[in-house]
C-alpha cells in the first residue's frame, strides 16, 4: 500500500454526479420512473439537448436504466438502477438538511412533516 494514491470515495462518488442536472434527474426518479418530458417540468432552463445527453451519461454509468415501452408513439421510461437506487440515501440526506433546519421559513411544519414520511416511505426507514 505504500506508495499508492489512495482516491477519496467522495470523489469518486462526486464524479458520477457532477455534472449540472444529474443529481435533480436521479431525485426526480427517487420515487419512481419517469418520462422525458417530465424531468422538464420544473426545470425550464433545461434544453432537450443537455437532458438527453444527461440522461444517457447517468445511463452509461449504470446509475438508470432506459425502457422503451411498445407502444404507438413510442414511449420512452427512465428509472434507476439498483445502484442507482442506491443513492437514494443521499438524496433523502440532502432532503433532511434543509427540513431539519427549523431557521429556514421555506416550509411550514405541515410540508416538512409531509416530506420527511414521503421520503422515509421510500427507503423504509423509521427515524
Amino acid at each position: 500500500m505504500e506508495g499508492e494514491r489512495i482516491v477519496c470515495p467522495v470523489d469518486v462518488t462526486l464524479n458520477l454526479i457532477n455534472k449540472k442536472w444529474s443529481i435533480q434527474i436521479i431525485r426526480d426518479m427517487f420515487f419512481g420512473k419517469k418520462h422525458f418530458n417530465e424531468f422538464k417540468e420544473d426545470k425550464p432552463k433545461l434544453s432537450n439537448k443537455v437532458l438527453s445527453n444527461c440522461l444517457k451519461e447517468l445511463e452509461e454509468k449504470g446509475l438508470i436504466e432506459k425502457v422503451v415501452l411498445n407502444t404507438t408513439p413510442v414511449t420512452t421510461e427512465y428509472c434507476l438502477t439498483e445502484y442507482g437506487k442506491s443513492m437514494n440515501r443521499i438524496v433523502y440526506e440532502l432532503a433532511m438538511f434543509t427540513l431539519y433546519d427549523q431557521n429556514d421559513n421555506t416550509y411550514s411544519d405541515e410540508t416538512r412533516r409531509e416530506l420527511k414520511s414521503r421520503f422515509r416511505e421510500v427507503l423504509d426507514i423509521d427515524y
